[in-house]
């Protein structure tokens, strides 16, 4: 069973202003579709064929440049566009609102380090959300399309929110403003998903 691209819960357009139409549609369509079939390539005829892409990447060989790249690619912007909503923005509440404050103090503090992480992170990459068996969640940042399900990667957790930090990412709108973009992609998160994201995983 191959991998397919996955549908937008949204129009290319619904992020606007925050994310532009033309930045979603490349980003979707050329970038995500790419390391999709590329992933696909990968695979094919493989004992990964058939698995799902959080089983490649948990017992992943990193030395397998490309199931890592291409798979990391593909499960990364999967959750990209999951957690992102034209509703989005605001905070967390319940469960997950408690484990932020619980871990960094306040959302605001949270949205400080969160921001640092992806701001800090070196050329490409991304920055994370996790959550760790038991519920404690934590920030981390990690290079290319590497994620924290990967042996080694990261801070080990699972990703539940994500932020990816590749200037195909933000450069038509905000060109070098990473932060900006940073700052734009709290207005569009949406925490009823992230949120389940944590139950289902913690």
């Amino acid at each position: 069973m191959s991998f397919e691209l996955p549908k937008l819960n949204y129009a290319y357009d619904a992020l606007e202003p925050h994310i532009d139409a033309r930045t979603m549609e490349i980003h979707h369509s050329k970038h995500h579709n790419g390391y999709t079939s590329k992933l696909n390539a990968a695979i094919e005829g493989t004992d990964l064929e058939g698995q799902t892409i959080e089983n490649i990447l948990m017992n992943l060989d990193t030395s397998n440049g490309a199931v890592r790249n291409n798979g990391g690619g593909f499960y990364n912007h999967r959750l990209f566009w999951e957690v992102m909503s034209p509703n989005g923005g605001g905070a967390p509440s319940g469960a997950l609102a408690e484990a932020i404050n619980d871990a960094y103090g306040s959302f605001e503090a949270f949205k400080d380090a969160f921001s640092k992480a992806a701001a800090t992170q070196f050329g490409s990459g991304w920055a994370w959300l996790c959550v760790h068996k038991g519920g404690k969640v934590e920030v981390c940042a990690t290079p290319n399309q590497d994620n924290t399900l990967m042996p080694g990667v990261g801070c080990g957790g699972h990703p539940i929110l994500g932020i990816d930090v590749w200037e195909h990412a933000y450069y038509l709108n905000y060109q070098n403003r990473r932060p900006d973009y940073i700052n734009a992609f709290f207005n569009v998160i949406d925490w009823s998903v992230v949120s389940s994201k944590y139950e289902q995983n913690k």
